[in-house]
């Protein structure tokens, strides 16, 4: 062979080399893509900051949303039943009403067909990104920014904004033998419509406020019904009706009349805060009068018996239904208060001994709300993640909104947010004005980064657990869902919902460590 054709022989080869490696090869990451202001999700919270920003003429915001639409919990729990505690007209935006409601106490479509509409008019689907989940941000100190990964690539941030709720993360029991079970099984906020429970032995693992909705929505399809109870829950009569066409009509067209019902709701709901938060006692004569209605309900006194709780009402989630205690009276459904000790192939186990053949399990077993598995994403100043921070000195939170060693991060329904007695879109809309005076105050002043004092987060947080020690939520004696691992409270607001709107009102840069420059 000659070296011409040796060498041209080479070339080839050595062609074909670096095509098969670029075969191999990944395609060379984007750029991250830069935006002022990021927000984490796209449900209430994340809805009301991202038309804040709109009202305000900022523009240069994102939202990153890991569904396919706005809505959030609205939008994933479908569950047969599903609906609002709060009533129609208090749970809107205050800057969107709905003269349209078409009930006192709305279903999960209209409300999330509500927020649909609400995303349209405001012209924000252009400021979400979709199907984009949040894999990690970390706060950069030598740039200040953030830097997130994505599903979708990286983002890098000035200002990070966490509206992904406490009701999004399904809590999955670790039950032995679950995933061996043949037939369906699901948690209520992923409901599987394509499993047709008509005719089918069904277990309902849980009683709280999703479990109250499904059990007498799906009770008169099913052929047998097992309703597995671990707590009771304190039921209270559900005050739901149709509005009337004329209610409806003077809700759109008689100037104020929609602004003073709705006043009037959240007042009457704001009243109940004096037993709650400030008298428990006073709570005293509700449960009485829970007592009664289930002694007309339920005329089984063994029955009756089981389904009482043994803490004092409103120590837990206090339940709105006027169907949930009747459905125990028919033949077909049954209360289960053994705990379950495994899943087999085709049935339940119960510490009791006794075996139940199911066909399929529903999990109506609540959510991550003190552990919140996104908390394991964010990472501050000095590495640690936001999950690291919490197991170690609790959920502190300054405001329910910023957290010490977290700079430009601002959470809403955050620790201590939470409401018993009135709607989560005041808390949610009063965080959006601190959020939003804190953005304003630091364009204003040319600031790259605010974060709080770890003094002021401490302070504020010890005299929020003075006053929860007082609340019903913490002498009702009950263990619940409102405290973390270190047993502390770190849920609920102990007072008025107009005492947060107060303290929200401005921005309080004198809590703050600061650094100069302005956003890049």
């Amino acid at each position: 062979m000659s070296a011409e054709n040796q060498r041209d022989k080479n070339r080839k080869k050595a062609a074909n080399a670096r095509g098969r490696a670029s075969e191999r090869s990944e395609p060379p990451a984007r750029p991250p893509r830069r935006t002022h202001i990021l927000v984490i999700g796209g449900g209430l919270a994340g809805l009301a900051a991202a038309i804040r920003f709109r009202r305000e003429g900022w523009s240069d915001f994102l939202v990153l949303e890991r569904g396919h639409e706005v809505g959030g919990t609205w939008r994933d729990n479908t569950y047969p039943g599903a609906a609002c505690d709060v009533p129609s007209h208090l749970y809107s935006y205050s800057f969107a009403l709905n003269p349209g409601w078409s009930r006192s106490f709305s279903g999960q479509a209209e409300i999330q067909d509500y927020l649909i509409q609400v995303a349209r008019r405001y012209r924000l689907r252009d400021h979400h990104v979709f199907d984009c989940e949040v894999l990690s941000a970390k706060w950069v100190e030598e740039h200040t920014h953030w830097e997130v990964e994505t599903s979708q690539g990286a983002f890098v941030t000035d200002i990070l904004v966490g509206g992904f709720g406490a009701l999004c993360e399904p809590s999955q029991p670790d039950i032995p033998g679950i995933g061996d079970f043949a037939g369906h099984v699901f948690h209520s906020a992923r409901w599987d419509h394509d499993a047709d429970l008509a005719g089918k032995r069904v277990a309902v693992v849980g009683t709280g406020a999703s479990a109250i909705q499904i059990v007498p929505a799906i009770a008169s399809s099913v052929a047998e019904l097992q309703v597995y109870q671990r707590t009771a829950a304190w039921v209270l009569p559900r005050m739901d009706r149709r509005y009337s066409r004329i209610e409806r009509l003077a809700c759109r067209y008689v100037p104020g009349y929609q602004r003073l019902v709705r006043s009037g709701i959240y007042w009457a709901h704001e009243a109940q805060a004096i037993a709650l938060a400030k008298h428990p006692v006073l709570m005293k004569p509700v449960g009485l009068l829970a007592r009664a209605r289930m002694r007309r309900e339920i005329p089984d006194p063994q029955l009756r018996r089981r389904l009482t709780p043994d803490y004092g009402i409103g120590c837990k989630r206090i339940l709105l239904s006027n169907t949930y205690h009747r459905t125990f009276r028919q033949d077909h459904v049954e209360l289960v208060t053994a705990g379950i000790s495994e899943v087999r192939e085709k049935s339940v186990v119960t510490d009791d001994g006794a075996e139940r053949e199911v066909d399929a399990i529903v999990l109506a077993t609540g959510f991550h709300v003190t552990d919140s598995p996104t908390y394991r994403k964010l990472f501050g100043k000095d590495g640690r993640s936001l999950g690291d921070v919490f197991d170690e000195v609790g959920r502190q939170c300054y405001k329910g909104t910023a957290i010490a060693n977290f700079p430009n991060m601002f959470l809403l329904v955050g620790p201590n947010t939470g409401l018993g007695h009135n709607s989560m879109i005041f808390m949610i809309e009063s965080q959006v004005n601190y959020l939003a005076d804190a953005v304003a105050t630091m364009k204003r002043r040319n600031l790259r980064s605010v974060e709080v004092r770890a003094q002021a987060q401490e302070n504020f947080s010890s005299a929020l657990q003075r006053k929860l020690s007082r609340t019903i939520w913490n002498v009702g004696g009950c263990a619940s869902w409102y405290l973390d691992k270190h047993g502390a409270n770190t849920t609920m607001w102990p007072g008025f919902s107009y005492e947060f709107r107060r303290i929200t009102r401005t921005f309080d840069i004198d809590a703050y460590h600061v650094s100069t420059g302005g956003p890049r």
